[in-house]
């Protein structure tokens, strides 16, 4: 005895090895045993076994008219077997019945289930939208095909152009472009970025990178939107002509310095600060822009703002115009040594706008010396020299140990052509990039950074000592830390230290911005009047936020130098370089900071230079194949001292994530 039954939806056909009256013990062809209720049973038969009735049932299903049987049976609900004899005439096989029914259970669209064996059929207007959805997704189905055919043929398909780059990064997976895009590249083997990238749907390996960060870290777009200028305060001018010093693609202009000779040489230096803070209040609609961001994002060739472009231009230190300012003026002995300070809200002249690129190579330590340079304010950074390093002698005397400042930086310079727009549209295949190498003790770098040191430094006692909380930085055994107490930072070489700097360019600085504001109005009372109590849970946040978005935006920075210095290579048609062994198989190229593990070098040789052919490289995953040529002759051991101590990380494309350096110059 076999019988033919329902079992989690589905019919199937088995032979009954057992029976009660309320239930059966089945086995299936597969041999799998179950035990089936009477009322799931809908045929019991003897002929032909349940392997054959299967498979002649559904020959039977296959020829079975739909639309005749839609047209035949009543639009109330009804017995499958009450009709089958209808359909086929006369008495219906048992491979009849079974067939009848698995067609009505295979269509829900035109007949709907109602129990064991019986339905109803749709409302014609039901069954009208179901055949059209039908076809719909057929027709999708067969594009579908075709896409993934298209992509395979080195196209790719105008539904996948539409959608990119969410598509790779945040893609609807029920859609056609996601399943075709992923089915091609199952199928050729290379990852749907790649293939973006290849077939043409992104611009350039460039475009897969900034894409991707701009969705991970700006979902809802990097574009401000418009935000009211804020009102000003009325604050009193300051008698100084203040210049700032900053790379020639500084826009944010966070930074002045002005310089008045006093009797017995000594002097009155005025540190002068960017006061946004002034006008931008806790909660208002540009501090939740700028507290979204966290900071400015910077990478070669581009940047993006924490604050709105008139917002920035609101209070830059741009030259020609007088600007609101936090000041720090020192008076300073004539051997350069720090006497007092004192801090001032007020409005400063600002005269000029110096660039590094511009005087680095004339102001020289010798010039600086003798106060004699043909450059603008040369009496004036001279005086800024003798203070600059007392600072930096002092900060030597608190650490224990001279600090190393003979460590290459590199500056990237991107000419993005004639229209010099810095989007993401823009094909950087086309766009020229200049590497150049400036030695970070450089005497104009030297200055500006002692001096952002010696404010921050000076401002983070104030705050430390009014027992106001503030975003401080520390630093011991080699690690930084955020907090809202101060503690020493080991090495920076100071007591005490908080950004406070730069805050058009970083949120911790407007919120120690803010409580600097609070601590000069209100004096002893300022913990009871400033913005931020000890223990507020709002600072503890900031911290948190501040310190994981600034990490992703400085990996994101090194990513893009890394695609930069490879564009490079293509760009110079580089085959061979030099490069200096950091540690064990890891180098740096000496013109440029791309490093890389390079398998077979000499033991023992840290500094040294060596010869290295380029085999490879790959800006989509960023990788690069090199080979040892040999040590090259000659040339000076570069000291640890001027090696960076780094490790290595992301293995999958040789990145190289480098220890925090604290450096006022972005």
């Amino acid at each position: 005895m076999y019988a033919f039954f329902e079992e989690e939806g589905t019919y199937k056909a088995g032979r009954v090895l057992s029976a009660t009256d309320t239930a059966c013990q089945i086995e299936l062809a597969s041999g799998k045993r179950s035990k089936v209720k009477r009322s799931a049973i809908v045929l019991e038969f003897i002929k032909p076994d349940a392997e054959a009735l299967m498979r002649e049932a559904m020959q039977e299903a296959e020829g079975i008219d739909l639309d005749f049987l839609y047209e035949l049976l009543p639009q109330e609900e009804f017995g499958a077997l009450d009709f089958a004899s209808e359909y086929f005439g006369g008495v219906p096989s048992v491979q009849q019945q079974a067939g009848f029914i698995l067609k009505l259970h295979s269509v829900p669209h035109y007949f709907h289930r109602k129990g064991k064996g019986r339905y109803k059929p749709a409302p014609p207007e039901t069954l009208k939208a179901a055949q059209a959805a039908i076809e719909k997704k057929k027709l999708l189905e067969a594009r579908q095909l075709q896409m993934i055919e298209e992509i395979k043929a080195g196209q790719m398909p105008s539904e996948i152009l539409a959608v990119m780059p969410t598509l790779l990064f945040n893609p609807d997976k029920n859609s056609i472009a996601f399943k075709a895009l992923s089915a091609a590249s199952l199928a050729l083997n290379v990852h749907p970025a790649r293939l973006a990238v290849e077939r043409g749907a992104l611009k350039s390996a460039y475009d897969l990178h900034m894409q991707r960060f701009l969705h991970e870290m700006f979902p809802k777009g990097a574009q401000h939107t418009d935000l009211t200028l804020p009102s000003l305060p009325p604050l009193p001018l300051a008698a100084v002509q203040a210049f700032s010093i900053d790379d020639i693609e500084t826009t944010e202009i966070d930074d002045a310095f002005s310089v008045q000779m006093q009797p017995e040489g000594k002097a009155i230096i005025g540190i002068h600060i960017a006061a946004p803070a002034l006008a931008i209040f806790p909660g208002d609609a540009i501090d939740k822009a700028s507290r979204e961001r966290m900071s400015t994002v910077y990478m070669p060739g581009d940047k993006i703002t924490m604050l709105p472009d008139n917002i920035v231009q609101a209070f830059t230190l741009q030259a020609g115009r007088a600007m609101p300012a936090l000041s720090l003026y020192c008076l300073v002995q004539a051997d350069g040594s720090l006497q007092s300070t004192e801090t001032r809200i007020e409005t400063v002249p600002i005269a000029a706008n110096l660039r590094y690129n511009l005087l680095d190579d004339v102001v020289t330590e010798n010039s600086l010396e003798t106060a004699l340079g043909d450059y603008p304010f040369a009496r004036e950074l001279a005086v800024l020299w003798k203070l600059a390093l007392w600072a930096s002698k002092e900060r030597d005397k608190f650490r224990g140990k001279p600090e190393n400042n003979n460590r290459t930086d590199f500056n990237f310079y991107v000419d993005w052509g004639s229209t010099q727009n810095k989007n993401v549209e823009t094909d950087a295949n086309a766009a020229t990039v200049r590497i150049e190498t400036r030695k970070r003790g450089a005497p104009l770098d030297r200055i500006v950074s002692e001096l952002m040191i010696l404010a921050n430094s000076t401002w983070a006692k104030a705050l430390h000592q009014a027992s106001l909380p503030a975003v401080f930085r520390s630093q011991t055994m080699g690690r930084v830390r955020m907090s809202t107490h101060a503690a020493v930072h080991e090495a920076m070489g100071v007591a005490q230290y908080a950004w406070c700097t730069s805050p058009l360019r970083r949120y911790s600085d407007l919120v120690n911005q803010r409580q600097l504001l609070a601590l000069i109005e209100h004096g002893a009372v300022a913990a009871l009047k400033a913005p931020y109590k000890p223990k507020d849970a709002d600072l503890f946040a900031v911290i948190s936020a501040f310190d994981a978005q600034y990490s992703s935006y400085a990996d994101f920075q090194s990513q893009m130098e890394r695609y930069w210095c490879l564009r490079w290579l293509a760009q110079e048609k580089v085959q061979q370089a030099q490069a200096i062994i950091i540690k064990e198989d890891l180098v740096r190229l000496v013109a440029i900071p791309l490093y890389l593990k390079l398998p077979g070098l000499p033991q023992g040789a840290r500094g040294r230079a060596v010869k290295i052919e380029i085999l490879r490289f790959d800006e989509i995953d960023l990788s690069v194949e090199a080979r040892f040529l040999s040590e090259v002759d000659g040339q000076a051991t570069v000291s640890s001292e001027e090696l960076p101590d780094i490790e290595v990380s992301s293995p999958a494309i040789d990145a190289v994530l480098l220890p925090e350096i604290e450096n006022e110059t972005p």
